[in-house]
């Protein structure tokens, strides 16, 4: 890694803009660090602090699509975790509509309302 780098930002497309960001939010608890409005006032874009990073959720037109396995672009958003709040956080997303669809050792795999997949992972926490 070159000294001084890291993630800056994660643009994710949506097509409801507020419900994918309030997902993110409540569900992760991202904060909400900013809204961007059009010129008419519909909802373009929201902001939310992941860190040292942001996770901009920005409005498309395009039509979803729902990746199985690996898909060409990005196909997965993995958040770590403590192995010691693994289900806490499974119960968590359950109770924001996120079933979880499969597990491994260490991680737990779900979607978030516009079926882009996402992770809570503890890898590397207990090796």
């Amino acid at each position: 890694m070159i000294a001084g780098s890291r993630l800056l930002v994660l643009a994710l497309g949506a097509c409801d803009v507020d419900r994918v960001a309030s997902f993110y939010r409540d569900a992760l608890g991202f904060p909400e660090v900013q809204r961007h409005h059009t010129e008419d006032g519909e909802l373009r874009s929201v902001w939310l602090d992941m860190g040292s990073s942001l996770l901009m959720v920005e409005r498309t037109a395009e039509a979803r699509r729902r990746v199985e396995g690996i898909g060409s672009g990005p196909f997965l958003i993995a958040i770590r975790i403590p192995a010691s709040l693994r289900r806490e956080w499974e119960n968590r997303l359950e109770a924001h509509g996120a079933s979880i669809e499969s597990r491994t050792r260490y991680t737990s795999y779900a979607r978030d309302p516009e079926d882009n997949r996402i992770a809570i992972s503890h890898y590397g926490d207990d090796q």
